[in-house]
């Protein structure tokens, strides 16, 4: 119960995010759930345990990305968003800004997940999750520049993509 109350939230935007689909990512997470209690004796303190649980999710969205591939079945609505994951309340914004502050939300989502996996799964572990480099790296199992490289490499093709907010901005 304590590891599902720590982790489910984390995991479900990791997972959503790198899916796009909120019943996907769920099962996803449950899976993960089930994976954890069935193989926690297999748990070697070597690791931080979230790195494991992160590892888990990961190789299980990413069988479910390939199940997606072979079955040759796409849907554009499965890459909208469905359901915000979280919410920032804020009581000096009006109701202007916290529409184009969503607007924005929903452009970068839908930048990221235009992303390969390889990149957006840097990014959600890195950026969204705020996990450090030396996590990422052992929850994917490359080498740290192969991390550092990816999340650079995929920053800037979010800058690229999204440099119409940023002059927006100015």
């Amino acid at each position: 119960d304590l590891i599902v109350k720590n982790y489910k939230e984390q995991l479900l935007n990791f997972v959503f995010r790198f899916l796009g689909n909120q019943e996907e990512a769920e099962d996803v997470v449950q899976e993960t759930f089930l994976r954890v209690f069935r193989n926690r004796s297999a748990y070697r303190r070597v690791a931080k345990f979230s790195t494991w649980i992160y590892t888990i999710a990961g190789n299980l969205a990413r069988t479910e990305l390939r199940r997606r591939r072979r079955r040759r079945f796409f849907s554009i609505s499965d890459m909208g968003v469905q359901d915000k994951d979280y919410e920032i309340s804020d009581d000096v914004l009006n109701p202007e800004s916290q529409a184009d502050g969503a607007l924005k939300d929903e452009i970068i989502h839908a930048e990221i997940a235009r992303l390969s996996p390889k990149f957006r799964e840097v990014i959600l572990l890195r950026d969204v999750q705020e996990l450090s480099y030396e996590e990422v790296s052992k929850i994917l199992r490359v080498p740290l520049g192969t991390v550092k490289s990816r999340v650079n490499r995929a920053r800037l093709r979010l800058q690229k993509h999204l440099q119409h907010l940023l002059d927006k901005d100015k």
